[in-house]
């Protein structure tokens, strides 16, 4: 087994188990989690058939895949970026929202209580 056959055995688990993370995660972290390693691993399985196409040419590698996957990789860490100051921004919005509304109701309060003008009974 050569070594480009072990990185693109390598890339192929990385792409499987990175699928069954965004498929199967169940907060959006892991999801993007899953996501970015699945991409790892498209990244390491083009690199590595790069190489092979390189050594069989005769030559060292062949350098425009490897810039694709540089180009990829910077894409990618600023998609990934984006993504987790919008994940945090969400949890923020979720965290005020959750504040919000235990601030408008008092604990163990209902909302017939809350809202002495109505009878309780959801008529108008």
């Amino acid at each position: 087994m050569t070594a480009a056959e072990l990185y693109g055995l390598c890339g192929a688990g990385l792409v499987g188990v990175g699928l069954y993370g965004a498929i199967l995660g169940r907060s959006a972290l892991r999801r993007l989690l899953g996501f970015n390693l699945m991409g790892s691993g498209v990244f390491l399985i083009f690199g590595a058939v790069a190489r092979r196409g390189g050594l069989a040419g005769g030559s060292a590698s062949d350098p425009v895949p490897q810039a694709l996957v540089i180009t990829g990789l910077v894409v990618a860490f600023a998609a990934t970026a984006l993504a987790v100051a919008l994940l945090v921004r969400l949890a923020a919005v979720r965290r005020e929202a959750g504040a919000a509304r235990g601030a408008a109701l008092p604990a163990g309060a209902t909302a017939a209580a809350a809202h002495p003008e109505s009878d309780g009974t959801g008529a108008a």
